[in-house]
C-alpha cells in the first residue's frame, strides 16, 4: 500500500499528523481502518488551519460496556418493550460488566454466540440478544463512546438464519393441560386469564399486560385497542365472545389500579411472565413453545373453523393480507369450496357442452 504524507497506522486504526494553529504537531485518531476516512479527516483539518479556525477534536474516553449500558437503558426507557430489553441488557452486562468497548471484536462476539447456543438458547433468542447488542453499539457510536473501528467490527457478526414463522399451535387437548397446569402452584395462577384472554382475541402480550378497563366495554361487547400499544401503530376493536366475557367478569377490579391484570400484592401491573410461562408449560408438557404461540393458536382455530382469512387478518391486526396467508393451509377444504361456487354459475354452459359432445359422437 502506498503511503500518504500525514496518514500513519496504530494496529489496524488510521491516524493523521498535521501542523496545528501554534506550530505544535496534533496526532488524531480517523477511527477508522480505511484510509479514505484518514485522507478526509486531514483534509477538513488542514483546512480548519488554513481558516485560521482550531480544530475541534472529539476525544473518545476508554468507556466499558457497563457505561454503555447505562446510557442506553437511559434513551430506551419510554420505549415499548423496554421490560424485556432490560433484561436482555442485564445479562450482557453480568457477561461483559466493565470491558472496555474498545476491547470488543468479532471474534469476542462471535465466542459469545457459541456460548449462548450452548447453554440451551434457541437460535431466534440469540439473534434477537445480538440485535440488541448492534443497536446499543449504534447509539454509542452517535454518541461518541467508541471508535468507528468498534461499531464496524460488532456490526460484521452475521444472525443466525432461522425460520421466522413459528407458527406452532395448540390443539385442544393441551389448551385445557396448559390451563389446568396454572392452577398447580401459586407462581403460575395469575397466568390463566391471562392465557384465555390470549386464546380469545389474539392479541401480543404487551397488548395484553397493559391493557387497561377503560378499554373494555363489556356492554358493547368489544375491547379497545389504541395505536400505543399496537405493534403496527393502528388501532383496532376486539369483540369480546362468551368465554372472554365470564373471564372479565370474574376478575378482582381495584378501583386504584388501572390494568386488567396486575400483581395483587404490589397493585401494578405485570412486566415479564416469561419465566412462569415457561414453567406452566412445562408442567403441562408442551415445549418449544413461546407466549406468542398463543396468538398463532388463535388464528389457526379460526382458520379451522372455516373464518375466512380476511376476517382472521382483521381480528389479528395484520397490516396485509400476505401475514396472514400462512395460516391457508390449515383450510384444506377453501380451495374447492371456491371453485364449487362455479357450479350453478357454469351449470348451463356445462349442460350445452355435453350436449355437442353427444351430437358430435352420433355423427361420427
Amino acid at each position: 500500500m502506498a503511503k500518504h504524507k500525514g496518514i500513519f497506522q496504530r494496529g489496524e486504526i488510521y491516524w493523521i499528523r498535521y501542523t496545528g494553529l501554534d506550530g505544535k504537531q496534533v496526532r488524531e485518531s480517523a477511527q477508522s481502518d480505511k484510509v479514505k476516512a484518514a485522507q478526509d479527516l486531514l483534509k477538513l483539518r488542514q483546512a480548519d488551519v488554513v481558516k485560521g479556525e482550531q480544530p475541534d477534536i472529539i476525544k473518545i474516553k476508554n468507556h466499558t460496556f457497563k457505561e454503555l449500558a447505562a446510557e442506553y437503558l437511559e434513551f430506551c426507557a419510554n420505549q415499548r418493550g423496554y421490560i424485556d430489553k432490560k433484561y436482555r441488557i442485564n445479562q450482557m452486562i453480568a457477561e461483559f460488566s466493565n470491558l472496555p468497548l474498545k476491547n470488543f471484536s468479532t471474534l469476542l462476539l462471535e465466542k459469545y454466540q457459541s456460548k449462548m447456543l450452548a447453554s440451551g438458547l434457541a437460535e431466534s433468542t440469540a439473534n434477537r440478544q445480538f440485535a440488541c447488542i448492534k443497536h446499543m453499539f449504534t447509539k454509542g457510536y452517535d454518541w461518541n463512546m467508541l471508535n468507528e473501528y468498534t461499531f464496524k467490527a460488532v456490526h460484521k457478526v452475521k444472525p443466525f438464519k432461522t425460520d421466522n414463522k413459528r407458527d406452532g399451535y395448540l390443539n385442544s387437548e393441551q389448551i385445557k393441560n396448559l390451563l389446568d397446569a396454572c392452577d398447580m402452584g401459586k407462581q403460575q395462577r395469575h397466568l390463566k386469564p391471562i392465557i384465555i384472554f390470549a386464546l380469545n382475541t389474539g392479541c401480543r402480550r404487551e397488548e395484553i399486560l397493559s391493557l387497561t378497563w377503560e378499554q373494555v366495554n363489556l356492554k358493547s361487547g368489544f375491547i379497545y385497542l389504541s395505536g400505543m400499544n399496537t405493534k403496527n401503530k393502528e388501532g383496532r376493536q376486539i369483540p369480546i365472545n362468551d368465554t372472554l366475557r365470564d373471564m372479565l367478569q370474574g376478575l378482582v377490579r381495584r378501583l386504584d389500579v388501572p390494568h386488567v391484570f396486575y400483581d395483587h400484592e404490589t397493585g401494578k401491573r405485570f412486566g415479564s411472565i416469561k419465566r412462569s410461562f415457561i414453567t406452566a408449560c412445562k408442567k403441562a408438557g408442551i415445549y418449544d413453545f413461546v407466549f406468542h404461540s398463543l396468538r398463532h393458536t388463535f388464528a389457526s382455530h379460526l382458520v379451522m373453523g372455516g373464518v375466512d382469512l380476511t376476517t382472521v387478518s382483521r381480528l389479528m391486526g395484520h397490516k396485509s393480507l400476505t401475514m396472514t396467508l400462512r395460516y391457508s393451509h390449515l383450510a384444506p377444504n377453501h380451495l374447492t369450496s371456491a371453485v364449487n361456487v362455479l357450479n350453478s354459475s357454469m351449470s348451463f354452459s356445462t349442460e350445452l357442452a355435453q350436449e355437442k359432445g353427444k351430437e358430435l359422437r352420433n355423427a361420427a
